[in-house]
C-alpha cells in the first residue's frame, strides 16, 4: 500500500485519491487511505507517501536506451563553440595516448559558425590520430583524417541508403552523412566487449529509472537487442518496461524482413517486440530532411530509401503481418509520404501506426493523423539548438515559414491525434521533466528571456503529462491497463515532491524524483 499521497490517477472514474494498493504486478485498489487500507491483511507492506505527489509512470516514446557504442568516448553535449570541442577532444588524444581512437558525441552543428564541417577541425586537436566524432543526432560524424585513410575513404562512395560521403574537390572532407556513410569509419574502432556493453546499459537503466521513467519505447532493435533483453531480465538489471522495434532499413533484403516477422511475438516480462521502425528521411540540418520544396541550400529533395515504393512496400509487408509500423520523418514530405504508406498499408485491429518527429507540417496533412488513426511522436525539447534570430543550422535550411510550421504539438493534440511525448535521447536530455518543461514553454526552462518558439504550440501541464503517460499507452495498444492509475491496471508509478501539472514548469527539471515502481517493483526510490 501506497497511503497518504496526492494521487492525480488520469482515470476520469476517479482522478484523484491518496492510498493505492497493489497485489503482486496489478493495482487493485485506488482511493482514500480508509477505502485502500481495507485491502491489507498481515503481509501487506505499506510506503508512507506524505510529500508525494503520484502520477502514472512516465514513459519515453521515443528513446535509444542501449547505445552503448554510439555514445563512447567525450561528450560535448555542453560544448558551445568550436574551441571548446577542441579542448575536449584534445584532453581525450593526451588520455588514449598512441595510436588509441579519440571517441566523441554530441556535437552540435552550430559550435562550427561559418565554417564547414571538416576533418581540419578535428585534426587541429588530435593531430594524427585517428577520431571519429558524432553529431548529436546521430545522422552525422566527422572524422580525421587519419582515420578516413585508416578506412579508405578517399572519395564519393555510393550507397543503397541515402548516405554520404561529403566531397570538396574530389577529396573528402570528413563529414559522412547517415549511418551507412559513419560505419565506414566506425566499423574500425575497437568493439565494446560484452560486459562493457553490459554494464553500460544496466546503468542507464538505473540512471532513467532515478528520473522517473517506468517505461521506454527504444527506436531501434535487432535480434540481438531482444537477446540482451532476456539477459537483463533474467539478472534482474531489467528494470523498465520496453517495447523494442526491428530497424529495417534500405539495405534489409525482403527474405530478411520475412525471417522478422516470424519474431512479432517475441516478449518478456517487461519487454516486447512486434514493432518495426523505418527511415524515410535524415535530418533538415544537412539537407536530408525530405521536403515539399527544397531547403534555402538546394536540399531536402530526396527520401532516404533511393525507392520509396520499396519503403512503401516493406511497410506493408510488417503491416498486414500484424505489426505496428513506426517511421522516421523529419521533413513536410517525409511525413506526407510516410502517412500515404500508412494508409496503402492498413493496420491490424488495434495496432496504431505512428510517425517520428514531424519537425515541419503541411496545414493539408495535420487532419490526416487523426483522421488515419495514425500517431505524431513529437520531442518538442529538440528545439533547444534553436536561435532567436534563424541563425542556427536547422533554420537556415527550413526559411522562416517552415520554421512557423514546427513541432505543431497543440495542433495535433487538438485535432485529436493520438500525440506521445519523447526524448530521443542521447540526442537530447533523458530526463522527462526537461521535456514536460519544453512541451508547455517552447523555450529554454529556468531562463525567463529565452526566446519562445511557436508559443501558440505549447501544450498545458495536463496536456504534457498525458504525453508521456496516457499517450504512450494508447500508441501501445495498451490503454486498458496503462497510462492511468485504476484497479486492473498495472501499479507503474511515478512519484515527485509535487504535481508536475502544476508545479511551475520553469521548476519541472529540480523537481525531486521521490519513487519510481515498475511491475509492482520499487526501482528507485529517494532517501527521505
Amino acid at each position: 500500500m501506497l497511503l497518504g499521497a496526492s494521487i492525480r490517477t488520469l482515470d476520469p472514474d476517479r482522478p484523484r485519491a491518496t492510498a493505492l494498493a497493489v497485489r503482486g504486478e496489478t493495482i487493485v485498489a485506488v482511493g482514500s487511505d480508509a477505502e485502500v487500507r481495507e485491502h491489507a491483511d498481515a503481509r501487506t507492506a505499506v510506503v508512507d507517501g506524505r510529500g508525494m505527489a503520484i502520477v502514472p509512470g512516465l514513459v519515453d516514446a521515443h528513446i535509444h536506451p542501449f547505445h552503448a557504442e554510439q555514445t563512447r568516448g567525450v561528450d560535448l553535449t555542453r560544448c558551445a563553440t568550436l574551441a571548446e570541442v577542441q579542448r575536449e577532444l584534445a584532453r581525450a588524444r593526451r588520455q588514449v595516448g598512441g595510436d588509441g581512437w579519440v571517441l566523441g558525441w554530441g556535437l552540435e552543428y552550430n559550435v562550427f559558425g561559418q565554417r564547414p564541417v571538416s576533418a581540419e577541425a578535428i585534426d587541429e586537436a588530435v593531430g594524427d590520430a585517428p577520431a571519429l566524432v558524432t553529431f548529436f543526432d546521430l545522422h552525422t560524424a566527422v572524422a580525421s583524417r587519419r582515420a578516413l585513410e585508416l578506412a579508405g575513404v578517399t572519395g564519393p562512395c555510393s550507397f543503397s541508403e541515402g548516405a554520404e560521403v561529403v566531397v570538396h574537390d574530389g577529396r573528402p572532407t570528413g563529414e559522412l552523412r547517415e549511418d551507412a556513410a559513419i560505419e565506414l569509419v566506425r566499423r574500425l574502432v575497437p568493439a565494446l566487449d560484452e560486459r562493457e556493453r553490459y554494464a553500460i546499459v544496466a546503468e542507464r537503466q538505473r540512471q532513467l529509472a532515478a528520473v522517473g521513467l517506468s517505461g521506454l519505447h527504444v527506436m531501434d532493435g535487432t535480434p540481438r537487442t531482444f537477446d540482451l533483453l532476456r539477459e537483463l531480465e533474467a539478472n534482474g538489471d531489467l528494470l523498465l518496461r520496453c517495447i523494442v522495434p526491428f530497424w529495417i532499413t534500405p539495405e534489409t533484403s525482403f527474405e530478411e524482413m520475412e525471417a522478422l516477422v516470424g519474431l512479432r511475438d517475441e516478449r518478456g516480462s517487461l519487454w516486447r517486440g512486434g514493432v518495426a521502425k523505418f527511415f524515410i528521411d535524415g535530418v533538415i540540418d544537412t539537407g536530408t530532411g525530405w521536403l515539399y520544396e527544397p531547403d534555402t541550400l538546394g536540399g531536402g529533395t530526396a527520401p532516404f530509401w533511393p525507392d520509396p515504393d520499396r519503403y512503401a512496400k516493406a511497410v506493408r509487408l510488417f503491416a498486414q503481418a500484424g505489426f505496428q509500423c513506426a517511421t522516421h520523418a523529419t521533413g513536410d514530405y517525409g511525413v506526407r509520404a510516410a502517412l500515404d504508406a500508412y494508409r496503402a498499408a492498413g493496420a491490424a485491429p488495434g495496432v496504431t501506426h505512428r510517425i517520428e518527429h514531424i519537425e515541419t507540417l503541411q496545414d493539408e496533412d495535420l487532419p490526416r493523423f487523426a483522421a488515419q488513426g495514425v500517431a505524431a511522436s513529437l520531442q518538442p525539447l529538440h528545439m533547444q539548438w534553436r536561435r532567436a534570430d534563424h541563425s542556427d543550422s536547422w533554420a537556415l535550411r527550413l526559411g522562416p515559414e517552415r520554421c512557423a510550421r514546427s513541432w505543431r504539438a497543440a495542433d495535433l493534440v487538438r485535432s485529436g491525434a493520438v500525440v506521445p511525448l519523447g526524448s530521443d535521447w542521447p540526442v537530447a536530455q533523458y530526463d522527462p521533466r526537461i521535456g514536460l518543461a519544453w512541451a508547455r514553454l517552447r523555450r529554454t526552462p529556468a531562463v525567463a528571456d529565452a526566446p519562445v518558439f511557436e508559443p501558440e504550440q505549447a501544450l498545458d501541464g495536463l496536456e504534457a503529462l498525458i504525453g508521456y503517460t496516457r499517450e504512450p499507452a494508447r500508441v501501445a495498444g495498451e490503454s486498458a491497463v496503462a497510462g492511468r492509475l485504476a484497479p486492473g491496471c498495472r501499479a507503474d508509478v511515478s512519484g515527485f515532491a509535487a504535481d508536475p501539472v502544476v508545479t511551475p514548469a520553469d521548476e519541472l527539471p529540480e523537481l525531486p524524483v521521490r519513487l519510481t515502481v515498475v511491475a509492482g517493483r520499487v526501482v528507485h526510490e529517494a532517501e527521505a
